[in-house]
């Protein structure tokens, strides 16, 4: 069934076609990235500022963000919990309260939070409570940590958005909380899909992401 989404947010008009396909993963993606247009403010900083998301393995998202257009850097890590410097090993066992997580380094001049928005409820499904495919976990959750309340807004604005336009087969259950504080994965977390495409995950789970992400977002590939 095609879910057609029509709205506005400040600054940026989104017309976005959303095709919410159940594939074997519960992986819910666009079938036509039909138009984005962004209008800069001209009062607006251009300096890098960061998005903070977490949409299940931080390995899928890592790699699908890393391709677009205005992000210079993503650093794969956790967030959301109450222990200081967690190990994957330690939020692997579900206690330490941290989702995994992606700090996205981006240039708001080339690619826009609104844009990052439509990117992140595209590239996984947020409608699976602590849950991304056979990724099971509170460490999985879909959730969306903001670091000023503009992207608390949006991200606010645009959820209920999706929900009463029903994009989904059912509702999005995206966590949105503030920023505190970020803790970094270990060296070899980082870049893993580019440095690791022949690995069985990467190539049967992240790859297949990679590819769909490609076919959406194709204008704003770098």
């Amino acid at each position: 069934m095609k879910n057609i989404i029509r709205f506005c947010l400040p600054l940026v008009m989104l017309m976005l076609q959303l095709q919410a396909c159940a594939q074997k993963d519960n992986y819910h993606t666009s079938a036509t990235f039909k138009k984005m247009n962004t209008t800069a403010s001209t009062e607006k900083s251009h300096k890098e500022e960061i998005a903070t998301f977490g949409a299940g393995c931080y390995w899928c998202t890592e790699a699908q963000f890393q391709m677009l257009k205005g992000v210079r850097l993503v650093e794969s890590g956790f967030s959301g919990g109450a222990v200081d410097n967690p190990t994957y090993k330690d939020v692997c066992t579900g206690t330490t309260g941290h989702a995994e997580v992606c700090n996205i380094y981006y240039d708001p001049a080339v690619i826009s939070y609104d844009e990052l928005l439509a990117a992140f409820w595209t590239c996984h499904d947020p409608t699976t409570l602590n849950r991304q495919g056979n990724d099971v976990g509170t460490q999985y959750r879909s959730v969306i940590f903001y670091h000023n309340e503009e992207q608390h807004r949006k991200a606010e604005e645009y959820k209920k958005k999706l929900n009463e336009e029903k994009a989904f087969n059912d509702p999005v259950v995206t966590e949105i909380a503030p920023f505190k504080k970020f803790y970094i994965a270990e060296d070899y977390h980082q870049n893993y899909y580019n440095d690791n495409k022949t690995q069985p995950y990467c190539q049967f789970v992240v790859g297949p992401k990679v590819d769909k992400f490609k076919k959406v977002f194709k204008n704003k590939i770098k």
